[in-house]
């Protein structure tokens, strides 16, 4: 059993940093490519914008259907697997689509969002799949948080390493539209690459739970509006990943329209990303000795500070740096806190309702993260637009004062609120902390509704 757990979570962890980079060349940089790259005029932009924006979230609303006909699955390679497969490789092709120079006017806007949403759709089901297989490995919660951090290690590594390395890397080849095509091509590579890994080496424990009936619709529907834990965590993670988002998108048109100085993007990168996989690697030590609620709540309060310092940082590198790492080191708990409270609502909806829907339940992760970057993308459309970014200015004094405020209120101000707001609400209505989630585990297992665990494995 030990050499299984420490096979799964290498070989879980490994797939995720092809997946980050794939994902992250997207979310980071679609808005940079299509505003500064193809220079799109005006009103292709704004419409594009909105485009991008309706889409993640009517496409957020599939994601409990794709769920549910994952939960469906039943074959000689477990559940998750061909999910993964089949999601992997049909979004590739889309994703290729998206940062290709694809028409002009009306004719880019119609071929991007097809393209757009088809792509949404298609990594959705391997997203759902990979991250619904973790929870399906073990139901010890610090085996779940030894494997949870070191994915979450992982996913860092692949983000930032693309999140570094994409502003030089397109520089350096002519920063045209064929240039992005060909960072894309090599996107690609990476994530079918990596996820090799926990196809051929991760190996799902199907003793977990007994076989059950295939979940209908209504089923569906009653394992979301039902699971009062799972809809308090949704609410609490689409608030954070909304600031998160609006943070991290505005990033580059921080350093070069208030900083005054774009190729200072990967220097500010590196040091979040640094500070990440640190926070990441040092999670587990502060979880021997903090409750989940302890390492939320001072989580927040770097998170706190880190907007503090970042608002009044002007010019000055190193202030910008003390605030990213801060900012960074907040954030990396709070996610992977994040994912583990997600995951602990699976055993309580199959406690409260005697149905397990691992799937069901965790399509809710790329449901909030889709209606995260949709409304974080709609906020910095506007704000490119209100400051005169996009209106052709090209340096911090052309885009003047107010329209450094702009960008400043809609960067620092307006995602410190919700990511405050979805901490409150954690602290006022969610429960399942250790002792209960015990008493949850020993109820299932008194029910005959899950495996009994080793002894070594016992919360």
């Amino acid at each position: 059993m030990e050499k299984q757990n420490k096979r799964n979570k290498y070989f879980f962890g490994l797939g995720t940093v092809g997946r980050d980079m794939f994902y992250a060349f997207e979310s980071n940089a679609i808005l940079y490519f299509l505003s500064d790259v193809l220079s799109l005029p005006l009103w292709v932009f704004a419409a594009t914008s909105m485009v991008l924006s309706v889409l993640r979230i009517f496409d957020a609303l599939n994601d409990p259907i794709t769920g549910l006909i994952i939960d469906n699955i039943h074959s000689p390679w477990g559940k998750f697997k061909p999910a993964i497969l089949v999601g992997g490789v049909a979004s590739v092709i889309f994703y290729l689509m998206l940062f290709g120079n694809i028409g002009t006017g009306w004719g880019f806007i119609i071929l991007f969002g097809v393209a757009y949403l088809l792509w949404d759709i298609s990594y959705g089901i391997n997203d759902i799949a990979y991250w619904t297989l973790l929870p399906a490995l073990t139901t010890d919660q610090k085996q779940r948080e030894k494997n949870g951090a070191f994915a979450r290690i992982c996913a860092n590594v692949g983000m930032f390493a693309i999140m570094i390395g994409w502003q030089p890397i397109t520089q350096a080849l002519g920063d045209t539209p064929k240039a992005w095509f060909l960072v894309a091509c090599a996107m690609c590579v990476f994530y079918l690459g990596f996820l090799c890994f926990p196809l051929f080496g991760v190996k799902e424990d199907r003793s977990i739970v007994q076989s059950e009936e295939k979940t209908t619709l209504r089923q569906m529907w009653q394992a979301i509006s039902k699971n009062d834990q799972l809809l308090w965590t949704t609410l609490a993670m689409a608030l954070f990943q909304v600031g998160y988002c609006t943070t991290t998108g505005f990033a580059i048109y921080y350093m070069k329209y208030l900083f005054g100085n774009e190729n200072m993007y990967a220097v500010l990168a590196a040091v979040c990303g640094v500070a990440q996989l640190a926070a990441l690697g040092v999670f587990p030590l502060f979880s021997k000795r903090f409750n989940r609620r302890q390492l939320y709540s001072g989580a927040t309060v770097l998170v706190l500070a880190g907007y503090l310092v970042f608002f009044f940082a002007e010019h000055s590198l190193i202030l910008i740096a003390v605030s990213a790492i801060l900012l960074f080191i907040g954030q990396a708990f709070i996610q992977l806190l994040m994912l583990m409270f997600l995951a602990d609502t699976i055993e309580y909806g199959q406690w409260k309702l005697r149905k397990r829907n691992e799937s069901v339940t965790f399509s809710i992760q790329p449901l909030v993260n889709k209606i995260g970057g949709a409304l974080s993308t709609g906020i910095i459309s506007i704000a490119l637009i209100l400051s005169g970014i996009k209106r052709g200015e090209e340096t911090a004094a052309a885009i003047g004062l107010a329209g450094q405020a702009t960008v400043k209120a809609a960067m620092f101000a307006i995602p410190l609120v919700m990511i405050v707001a979805g901490f409150f609400i954690y602290l006022k209505k969610y429960k399942i902390d250790e002792t209960f989630y015990a008493s949850i585990l020993r109820d299932l297992e008194d029910r005959g509704e899950l495996k009994p665990a080793a002894p070594e494995d016992k919360p």
